[in-house]
């Protein structure tokens, strides 16, 4: 199961990628998809590599992400009697199990929104128009991804200055 965040804009974007971050559901910046790692995926990644950072999402993180982002339609958050009802799963770590090995997909539970909005990262994301291996952002990061995403899941700093949490 990889995880897909858009880390860039629209701006100067090249229409083959363009198209593929929409066909990803990534249409705003610190956006974030979970996928299957699959042939076709792996070479839509590489058309956006520019435009996004991805890698391998562990259990512990993605149990995080779906209790702190995932959202139903209405706006409403994941819950654990949400999951005992609709999906016949004990609760969050089933479910990411089942993610995670492909019993079910992500788009399939029902009522969910397909994506998770994050927050931008805590301490800033490194230079974003080099990739990972040149000492930025873009591109695939492996493992390292579930350090970004945890930094993503704390709010920041409000405009005062005084830490929200």
């Amino acid at each position: 199961m990889l995880a897909v965040i858009r880390i860039r804009g629209r701006t100067g974007m090249k229409p083959q990628a363009d198209k593929t971050v929409g066909l990803l559901r990534l249409h705003r910046i610190n956006h974030m998809v979970i996928i299957p790692e699959s042939e076709t995926t792996k070479g839509m990644l590489q058309i956006a590599k520019d435009y996004v950072t991805w890698g391998e999402i562990d259990k512990d993180t993605l149990v995080e992400v779906l209790k702190a982002r995932a959202l139903l339609s209405g706006r409403k958050k994941l819950t654990e009697e949400y999951i005992k009802e609709n999906l016949s799963m004990g609760g969050f770590d089933e479910l990411a199990d089942a993610l995670l090995s492909g019993k079910i997909k992500y788009g399939d539970i029902p009522n969910i929104v397909p994506l998770f909005r994050m927050h931008p990262p805590a301490g800033g994301l490194e230079y974003i128009r080099k990739s990972v291996g040149e000492g930025g952002t873009s591109g695939y990061r492996g493992s390292e991804i579930n350090k970004l995403i945890r930094k993503m899941l704390v709010p920041g700093v409000k405009i005062d200055g005084t830490n929200k949490n």
